[in-house]
């Protein structure tokens, strides 16, 4: 036999699994397109077309030759090109206009999501914007406005025409080279423009509008239903998982449920719709067995499926829909649609098919940690306990089985997102099982049965009822959260890994899951591989913020930053990927920095850079550049000297953030636009 054939006989035992590669080809497409250095142009995405075609006759004629297997590789091969043009298609759809220039005036347009900005201002996104003196074809689709100041004259309600005058600009980049890029995420949801406002905004319209803004509008009032009737911190915690709507709960609140693990309680997504689909199925599949001869006349098992699917439905549209959210309702309803066809229900058949509707429809959210995170626990869960049921050995006694279940899925679940939320969040909970074995029995026996009952009682006026008792359980979650949180080394932070790791932890993860036989193993390569550049990832010796407002330079105690105060988003971004997240006054009261306020100096492997800002900062510029490596002003020079390497406002606002890293013979300054690329969203 041949090479060729053995290799063929060998990928044709895969070919029943056609189907669980194909989202993993299609993401593979999907992760290209986004890392790509440049858009590709028309000539590019012509050749795309004509290679994913050709493969995918290329598969067809292997299929019905004597190398049936190697249609497999063909096939993975045009989806991974179908993913680019997913992408690239999806990119082209969502084109819209961005801000180019920093916009001062009125600002009018219809409300349609209302949520809180970091420093807890309320925040609108408005559509059918106007600006004055813009032309129509350079206004934004859609903009960001954060309330500031004194905003007593309006109730902010979607569906509603407002009016303000407001400071606006393009969606900024990320704050430090490499990192996350807002602009990305804005230009997907066609923001064109973010800013703010100090004067009080004015409602010119009531709310108007259908689709989205009528599910808001409903969203909003149930939410501020519940409030009123639990005016504390479970009622902020029950608008949360009912509605999605987390405006209300407080920064502690939210940070003691991350740091036990228990932050999944709060999004919307498989474990709630699960929950919620469950219960009704359950619960109304029994009551109609209640009913004498009807199970004789009527497939109750269906019937309470396609009313459950109708439910998960409902909950899908009033919370918002994000990307957990779909997965979770399309796995439902693929397990729905398993009982209406006899069919067995949770599969990684399932997992796959709700992953590739989704990239198709968004293939942006693959970038997403709650994609990432949601169908790493999915599969993760569908694989173990698919095993544990064609294991012959696994037959625990009745009694135990649902505990012994339940410390088996927060265990996988924990341990498939323990990388993910690591990369995103610099988070390690180190008692995230002891949280989640103490919270989650409660959150599916009491709290949502008790929010069902809730919904199903309030056309009646009796849905207060439900929400009282549901409090106490919900203070429970709540007190199990801060107590785990308060534990001695609870909460451990790693630094941000390079961008090849989480590649890597996903295929071989992948791996383990996909393949048979002795070939999983080979997923343990890359996932120590990994691991091991995470360890040694090395991360800029300095950073300068993209409007040379700080700067902060890695030393033995950790990043010393140039000022207490100012710049504190970037700040706060550059602490948390150092997996050192302390408050920006004691990162700045470290040693390293001398000199006055204003005109901070410090020494970094011999290159002395000074950093100069407020008033009489450009005056100090040519005294600096006398003895100084580098020089960073906070403002536009007047003029640059001979031979001084300055980076002032004017020359950051086309290189955005910059990262210095030690070469040997100096250091080699990489530019946040150098690394972004020239892509739609980067404006290049």
């Amino acid at each position: 036999m041949t090479p060729l054939a053995r290799l063929s006989g060998r990928l044709e035992r895969l070919s029943g699994r056609l189907l669980l590669f194909a989202p993993v080809c299609l993401g593979a497409g999907v992760g290209s397109y986004f890392s790509l250095p440049e858009e590709p142009g028309p000539l590019a995405w012509t050749l795309i077309t004509l290679a994913a075609a050709g493969l995918a006759a290329l598969a067809w004629h292997f299929r019905r030759s004597r190398f049936a297997g190697l249609s497999f590789l063909a096939a993975g091969a045009a989806v991974v090109l179908a993913g680019l043009l997913v992408a690239g298609l999806r990119n082209e759809t969502v084109r819209a206009p961005v801000l180019e220039f920093r916009y001062y005036g009125p600002v009018e347009g219809r409300v349609v999501k209302i949520d809180r900005s970091a420093s807890e201002a309320v925040r609108l996104t408005l559509d059918r914007v106007r600006l004055d003196r813009v032309a129509p074809r350079r206004i934004p689709e859609r903009v960001r406005v954060s309330l500031h100041g004194v905003q007593g004259y309006l109730d902010p309600e979607p569906g509603q025409r407002v009016a303000m005058t407001a400071f606006l600009s393009g969606p900024e980049g990320p704050v430090e080279p490499g990192g996350f890029d807002f602009r990305r995420m804005a230009w997907f949801e066609r923001i064109g423009a973010v800013g703010y406002t100090r004067a009080p905004a004015l409602l010119l319209a009531p709310p108007e509008g259908r689709g989205e803004v009528l599910v808001s509008r409903l969203r909003a009032r149930i939410s501020a239903w519940v409030l009123e009737v639990l005016p504390n911190e479970a009622g902020t915690f029950a608008t949360a998982i009912t509605t999605g709507d987390r405006s209300a709960m407080n920064r502690e609140t939210v940070e003691a449920l991350r740091g036990s693990n228990l932050a999944h309680l709060l999004a919307i997504s498989g474990l709630h719709m699960g929950l919620l689909t469950g219960f009704v199925f359950t619960a109304l599949r029994y009551a109609l067995a209640l009913v004498p001869g009807l199970a004789d006349r009527l497939a109750i098992r269906k019937v309470a499926a396609v009313v459950a699917l109708q439910a998960g439905a409902f909950y899908l549209a009033l919370s918002g829909g994000n990307v957990a959210t779909e997965r979770a309702f399309i796995m439902v309803a693929v397990m729905f649609g398993a009982v209406l066809m006899d069919r067995r229900a949770l599969t990684l058949r399932a997992v796959a098919l709700a992953a590739l509707a989704i990239l198709l429809v968004q293939p942006e959210s693959l970038t997403s940690p709650g994609f990432q995170m949601s169908f790493a626990a999915t599969t993760a869960l569908v694989a173990v306990f698919g095993y544990l049921r064609d294991w012959p050995a696994w037959n625990p006694p009745r009694i135990l089985r649902g505990p012994v279940s339940l410390v088996i899925a927060s265990s996988v679940a924990g341990i498939a997102t323990a990388p993910f939320a690591a990369a995103h969040f610099n988070i390690v909970s180190h008692y995230g099982l002891l949280a989640n074995l103490a919270a989650v029995p409660v959150m599916g026996t009491l709290v949502m049965p008790l929010a069902v009952l809730a919904a199903v009682l309030a056309p009646l006026g009796l849905g207060w009822l439900a929400l009282e008792f549901m409090q106490y359980p919900i203070l429970w979650i709540l007190t199990v959260a801060r107590f785990v949180t308060g534990l001695d080394g609870a909460v451990g932070h790693v630094p941000s890994p390079g961008p090849e790791a989480l590649p890597l932890i996903t295929i071989g993860g992948l791996a383990l899951v996909l393949l048979a036989g002795r070939w999983r193993l080979a997923g343990i390569a890359p996932v120590v591989l990994a691991l091991g550049l995470w360890a040694g990832a090395e991360r800029p010796a300095a950073l300068i913020s993209p409007g040379g407002g700080l700067v902060g330079v890695l030393t033995p105690e950790g990043r010393v930053l140039s000022k207490p105060r100012g710049d504190g988003f970037a700040a706060r971004v550059w602490l948390e990927n150092d997996g050192d997240p302390v408050a920006q006054d004691v990162a700045h009261a470290r040693r390293g920095f001398r000199g006055e306020a204003g005109a901070r100096e410090i020494e970094i492997g011999g290159l002395r850079v000074v950093h100069l800002t407020g008033r009489g900062a450009r005056e100090r510029v040519a005294g600096a550049c006398l003895h100084a490596d580098l020089v960073v002003l906070s403002m536009t020079a007047d003029a640059v000297p001979t031979g001084c390497r300055l980076f002032d406002e004017a020359a950051l606002e086309a290189t955005g953030a910059l990262a210095l890293y030690p070469d040997g013979t100096g250091f080699r300054v990489v530019s946040a636009t150098e690394r972004s690329g020239a892509r739609s969203w980067t404006g290049r």
